[in-house]
């Protein structure tokens, strides 16, 4: 049945009508919060190189514009002046330089090794790396290492614009700042090597960073230990002839460094015997430090950035985190669906089977209906077709539509018509408990039409004694859009296949408003329907597994309900849902330490209702979220590959589903579209609910449109026909 909402007259609608329209909170607290994500995200994959990230290589060209001087002389570069200089270090000076790092794994290694002999060096650092690991930059400058900067991801600057030169320059500084609090005036270009091999292309771009205030460094001897060659090799490699001194290049990052570390071990303590000493650049020209302290707005910059970069890395890692734990609980749930949804079907549709003695006694079925016009008159109808002995209560609760007009000029037999002034949902169900005749007491919806055979099907189950209620099957009469396609697919998947396995678990969670019945003895022994929540179903679903009472499902009492036809009416109702199911998980939350029935309810049941309809639902847009990120910045082909195992898996889990139900398959043809579209749906509408119930929000009733879409079953159809008198939406 659809609940209700404070009506708001034209007139003030007309006075507010002119002022500005402001955003719902219930998307824009969900907007902003998607926004910070994607902003997370993508701050993530620019530090990681995933974004805007340049990985071109340009081919060797001619030097014929190269200064001789520069061609002829020594690794330090020096073009900040009008004429460029070389610089060569004095004998037995050696200059250890890394570059590409901080590494979280090596970097410390090579400090810890460097510490061990008494030896400074130069750390050639990226700006992603420096962003993500601040504490290793802090702590080469408080050993007493030199900082130079390698750009911020590593392009090759010869393939780039100046003002890309520019932004590299400017990110990686800033990163610094934000690490260590200081500039730098040492850069080392990717891709560079030796002075003599300076090139047309690189040329000009050492040229105007010297313009910039940097000098530029590149080596006369190279490890070439990112080959890994061995630890003897890299110490050849590494060794300058003759005495001279030389800028070694070695790397602290960008893959295994061991070989690295085992050769620093060997490498500095042989050529300590020699007479060479390791020091820093600047030491060893007898320089100024290259290192400027950062004060004021730009160290304020420089915090604020390391600072989000560190946060869009937690942020990451919680997301990455909640991914695991949605796909741990969405194969979980499919997993557990598919196994006890074909216990579940053995045996209740094995030969010979029953839940007792046959259920013959009349029954009472209750319709609760506010503002029902369009839909009551078929929900009547069909409740009067039906081939068990039923009186048929329709409780008016305050319409304004003519609702019990329509009913009382129908004349039907059997069928009684309660007036009340509009109270609520349990307030009209407990009112027609009261008025009922008989022990076994359906509920339905003003909304749904019952089959023939649906009451009698729904009350058989009341055989076993220790049942105190069963669920419906409850279906999508409207599926003939979209957005009803979807909901259809909800229904028998996610509902229905859903009950079996909660069935088998002796944990149903929710007898649906749409068709449920109870034993009138057993609603007593709760108190009835209560309006402590907007789920009434659900709570007082709960309350009767507190007291004792077996809840089970009958798969064949078919009942055709009236799915919302416009995404606003989907949202009403599933907030509703979502809120009212996280109001009775509160309330019957003290079945968690209680001992009998209701302890296993608590322990079993609630736990499987938290993942499953409120975490699991919450975290699974994250699939979505590293699909869209995977398309975009790769690696697309598995992205893609593992979004569509997920996607067969559910498909799988709903063939079966439809299979059990009988429905035919060609609805699932929207099931990626509903994935990918439906799902976000939901995840905001369930938001919004943990916001409000976070916040401490109340939720008025909300009473959804209806179009009397749902018509009669068809003869031997098992399918609802168009609405009698032909009232269509």
């Amino acid at each position: 049945m659809a609940s209700r909402t404070r009506r708001t007259g034209r007139a003030s609608r007309a006075r507010g009508g002119s002022r500005r329209r402001r955003l719902p909170m219930r998307l824009l607290l969900p907007l902003l919060l998607l926004v910070a994500l994607m902003a997370m995200l993508m701050l993530r994959g620019y530090v990681h190189s995933e974004i805007l990230a340049d990985h071109r290589v340009g081919p060797p060209a001619s030097s014929d514009q190269v200064p001789k001087q520069i061609l002829e002389g020594g690794p330090v570069i020096d073009t900040r002046e009008e004429k460029p200089t070389a610089l060569k270090l004095p004998d037995r000076e050696l200059v250890l330089t890394f570059d590409d790092g901080p590494d979280p794994e090596w970097t410390p290694k090579v400090l810890d090794m460097l510490k061990k002999h008494d030896a400074h060096a130069v750390f050639f650092i990226t700006g992603t790396m420096a962003s993500r690991y601040p504490d290793l930059v802090q702590r080469m400058v408080d050993e007493g290492h030199e900082i130079g900067l390698h750009t911020f991801n590593h392009p090759d600057l010869a393939l780039q614009s100046k003002s890309r030169v520019d932004w590299e320059l400017s990110q990686s500084q800033l990163a610094l700042a934000g690490a260590a609090g200081i500039r730098t005036s040492l850069f080392r270009p990717p891709y560079s090597s030796y002075s003599h091999l300076m090139d047309n292309k690189s040329w000009p771009v050492t040229e105007y960073i010297g313009s910039k205030g940097y000098i530029t460094i590149v080596n006369d001897t190279d490890s070439q230990d990112w080959r890994r060659p061995g630890v003897d090799q890299i110490i050849r490699n590494a060794t300058p002839k003759n005495g001279d001194g030389a800028i070694v290049l070695m790397h602290d990052s960008g893959g295994d460094r061991s070989q690295t570390v085992a050769a620093l071990d060997r490498f500095i303590s042989g050529l300590q015997d020699d007479g060479y000493r390791f020091d820093t650049l600047t030491a060893a020209l007898d320089a100024p430090s290259a290192h400027t302290p950062v004060a004021g707005l730009d160290a304020l910059k420089g915090n604020a950035w390391v600072f989000l970069v560190q946060a869009s890395e937690k942020t990451t890692g919680v997301l990455v985190a909640g991914l695991a734990v949605v796909g741990v609980l969405v194969f979980a749930r499919l997993g557990l669906m598919l196994i006890l949804s074909v216990a579940h079907a053995r045996r209740v549709r094995r030969r010979g089977f029953s839940w007792g003695d046959t259920v013959t006694e009349p029954v009472s079925v209750l319709v609760p209906a506010y503002n029902e016009a369009k839909c009551i008159e078929q929900t009547v109808r069909s409740l009067v077709a039906s081939d068990h002995p039923i009186e048929v209560l329709v409780i008016d609760d305050g319409s304004s539509d003519g609702t019990a007009r329509i009913v009382e000029n129908l004349g039907l037999p059997g069928v009684r018509v309660i007036r009340q002034l509009n109270a609520g949902k349990p307030a009209a169900l407990n009112r027609g408990i009261a008025n009922a005749r008989y022990d076994l007491i359906v509920m339905m919806d003003g909304d749904t039409v019952f089959e023939p055979a649906t009451v009698r099907e729904l009350v058989q189950p009341f055989g076993d004694p220790r049942v105190g209620a069963v669920a419906g099957n409850a279906k999508v009469g409207n599926r003939d859009s979209l957005i009803g396609a979807w909901q259809h697919i909800e229904y028998v998947m996610g509902f229905n296949l859903d009950r079996r396995m909660y069935d088998v678990l002796r944990c149903m969670p929710t007898i649906p408003g749409a068709v449920g019945a109870f034993r009138r003895s057993a609603l007593e022994r709760v108190g009835g329907m209560s309006d402590d929540t907007l789920a009434e179903d659900t709570d007082i679903t709960m309350a009767l597994h507190r007291d004792g009472w077996h809840v089970v499902y009958a798969e064949k009492a078919l009942a055709w309900t009236e799915a919302p036809e416009s995404v606003q009416q989907l949202w009403s109702q599933r907030y509703r849902w979502s809120y009212g199911t996280m109001q009775a998980i509160w309330k019957h939350r003290r079945s968690l330490v209680e001992s009998g029935h209701s302890g296993r309810f608590g322990r079993v049941g609630m736990p499987l209702v938290s993942m499953f309809m409120v975490v699991a639902p919450l975290l699974a847009p994250l699939i979505d979220v590293f699909l869209l990120y995977g398309l975009v910045f790769g690696p697309t082909e598995k992205t893609i590959g593992a979004w569509l195992g997920v996607l067969a898996v559910q498909g799988v889990c709903a063939a079966y589903a439809f299979h059990l139900d009988k429905e035919r398959m060609t609805h699932l043809i929207s099931l990626p579209l509903q994935q990918l579209l439906y799902r976000q749906l939901m995840y905001v509408v369930l938001l919004q609910s943990w916001i409000t119930a976070l916040t401490g929000g109340r939720l008025r009733w909300q009473k959804l449109r209806r179009t009397g879409a749902v018509g009669l079953p068809g003869p031997g159809s098992g399918t609802p026909q168009q609405p009698v008198g032909g009232r269509q939406a």
